[in-house]
């Protein structure tokens, strides 16, 4: 009973190995995906107005193109995270690497929007506090925070096209059809020559 716990039970620590290790390797890639965003948002500008900030213009673009590079990013980053674990995992692995996809992804996403904020936010709130009535430009942040999914949603569904469409192709290149067809040679093969000394031995004896 012992080996047959053994055996049930690896099946199991081996998924959650691979879910933990999946999740953390894309929980990495969080904050250098943040350093790219805060590299690549357009700057925006506020006023110290009354105690609050406020936008210096209300109707700029620039929050706007900074989501939306986000989403660039995390989708670009999701695409590619969901092709390496296709090509990285094994036939059995499905389950813990879409769940690693997801649970990674999510983390990756959170933790790049955390790092791009906190590029210069406090030099920011320095800047606000002396330099009231003056624009300052602040840090890049997410307004649109829905756009954290792109990156486990991408991810997961590249990775499930890439199951679909090999599953599709798995039958022709396996190892069932890969015998047929050898079975099929040979066969013919066997039927060329075993008549052959049947046929030798019935005219020899007669």
């Amino acid at each position: 009973m012992s080996d047959g716990g053994r055996r049930v039970g690896r099946p199991g620590v081996r998924a959650l190995r691979i879910w933990a290790v999946t999740t953390a390797a894309l929980a990495l890639l969080g904050p250098p995906a943040g350093l790219l965003w805060a590299a690549l948002a357009p700057p925006v500008r506020y006023l110290l107005l009354n105690d609050r900030v406020a936008l210096a213009d209300p109707e700029t673009q620039a929050l706007i193109a900074g989501d939306g590079r986000f989403a660039v990013i995390a989708g670009t980053a999701g695409l590619l995270c969901g092709g390496l674990a296709y090509l990285a995992g094994g036939r059995g692995n499905d389950v813990p690497l879409v769940l690693g996809l997801g649970t990674g992804g999510t983390a990756a996403a959170l933790l790049a929007w955390w790092t791009g904020h906190r590029i210069g936010l406090g030099g920011f709130e320095e800047s606000v506090r002396a330099a009231a009535g003056r624009a300052v430009e602040g840090p890049a942040d997410l307004h649109a925070t829905g756009v954290v999914v792109f990156w486990p949603l991408v991810a997961v569904v590249a990775y499930g096209l890439l199951e679909t469409s090999v599953a599709r192709l798995a039958p022709r290149d396996g190892g069932e059809d890969g015998a047929g067809e050898g079975d099929q040679v040979d066969g013919g093969e066997l039927d060329l020559q075993t008549p052959s000394p049947g046929g030798d031995k019935d005219r020899v004896e007669p």
